[in-house]
């Protein structure tokens, strides 16, 4: 069974005696490694999943279920404050067990199947795996290793705080995503890597942006460009930067930032080291220009805007299934309705929603259902007060709204 894996996976990591402890149920294999061992067995990926529950729940572990359900592990506001303090604890930490080479391979590589799944599985399904690999983490820097493992587990660290701030900025927990995002910042400059350190300034601008405060998460983009990284870091954030001006009212500044967004994505030198979270596909970067454009405002503007969305979403329905970012395909959808609605084209409006109100309530985070509530009260406005089709349609909103509110608040 070593053998059939270690030839699936393209290494020799895997031995006999480590296939013995699945069997035994000594040890649970990762995501990573039942990825592989599903494609051995010629089962799905799911099936392990639900038996990683079975071995977990007779060792009396929490086992996520999924939202809207009852169950061992619930997901709260209060929960992931509660974690942003743990979080918080290993920040000032940063100053027995030891870590070898095999472990940080495999904790890079487990990293990089959480980044990518975050894109596109419920946050839910991912909350847990993150939260313990990261405390897992944060144990092992309290060990011995040497420099270079040392230098490794900090940038591990660094990405999985990072995606623990995503978690609490799609729950709408802005100061315990903040906290996430310092220590972030702290493992990065410990390790002195700056890729990370200018990935963790653009989670800080996207807090800020969410949490209302435009100046500063301009600021906070434009400080992310001072860190000299590969990849499409760059172009996330001009983009980031791009949008809050436009929403500060900075037209001149929000087109220039767009343009420069562009010229760093042709310039772009090496690829991105993490995929999924911590890349910047170029749908994404249609996506933030698409609201960008809507901030702007203008008949031209907005006309570019439905161009803008329309790509995002082309580009995300042929990418694979991983790689499909449900938070940007409701985001450029929401675009697109508000496009035709600025253009006054109720009907068209009501067809762009048509994803949008027909999607799961759960899978919508925080900034989901701000725009969903935004472009409902926009519904209110005097020229649509006679008009039923547009009552209906705000009122439809305002339900989807509320729905995936309470979803969030469990």
């Amino acid at each position: 069974m070593a053998d059939e894996y270690n030839t699936v996976e393209g290494s020799a990591a895997k031995t006999g005696k480590e296939i013995g402890r699945y069997e035994r149920e000594t040890r649970i294999p990762v995501p990573y490694t039942r990825r592989y061992l599903a494609r051995v067995f010629s089962v799905e990926v799911a099936m392990l999943d639900r038996a990683v529950a079975v071995s977990r729940g007779r060792k009396g572990e929490p086992v996520p279920t999924p939202r809207g359900f009852q169950g061992p592990y619930q997901l709260s506001l209060h929960a992931v404050s509660d974690d942003a303090t743990t979080s918080a604890d290993f920040a000032r930490f940063i100053a027995a067990r030891n870590a070898d080479e095999i472990v940080v391979e495999q904790l890079e590589a487990d990293v990089a199947w959480l980044a990518r799944s975050y894109v596109s599985h419920p946050l839910l399904e991912l909350h847990l795996q993150i939260k313990r690999l990261r405390d897992g983490v944060f144990e092992l820097l309290r060990g011995r290793q040497r420099p270079r493992q040392t230098a490794d587990l900090y940038v591990a660290a660094s990405r999985l705080s990072g995606l623990s701030a995503h978690v609490c900025l799609d729950l709408g927990a802005y100061d315990s995503a903040t906290t996430h995002a310092r220590t972030a910042r702290a493992c990065a400059e410990a390790a002195g890597h700056e890729g990370m350190l200018a990935w963790v300034w653009a989670v800080e601008s996207l807090i800020a942006y969410w949490n209302g405060s435009y100046e500063s998460a301009a600021r906070l983009a434009r400080a992310g460009l001072h860190h000299r990284a590969d990849g499409t870091i760059a172009a996330r954030l001009a983009s980031l930067e791009a949008r809050a001006l436009a929403h500060q009212g900075d037209c001149a500044g929000a087109s220039a930032a767009l343009a420069e967004a562009e010229r760093y994505r042709d310039a772009m030198s090496g690829d991105d080291e993490m995929p999924g979270i911590f890349a910047f596909p170029g749908a994404k970067q249609f996506a933030y220009a698409g609201t960008t454009q809507l901030a702007v405002g203008g008949r031209e503007q907005v006309q570019r805007a439905i161009t803008s969305a329309k790509a995002a979403i082309q580009l995300y329905c042929c990418a694979e299934d991983d790689d499909q970012s449900v938070g940007d395909l409701f985001a450029a959808h929401l675009d697109l309705a508000r496009g035709h609605l600025l253009l006054g084209d109720l009907e068209g409006t009501e067809v762009m929603l048509e994803y949008v109100l027909g999607s799961a309530p759960e899978r919508m985070s925080a900034s989901i259902v701000r725009r969903i509530t935004d472009l409902g009260r926009e519904l209110k406005g005097p020229q649509y007060l006679r008009t039923a089709h547009a009552a209906h349609l705000r009122e439809r909103l305002l339900h989807t709204a509320a729905l995936a509110a309470s979803n969030a608040a469990l």
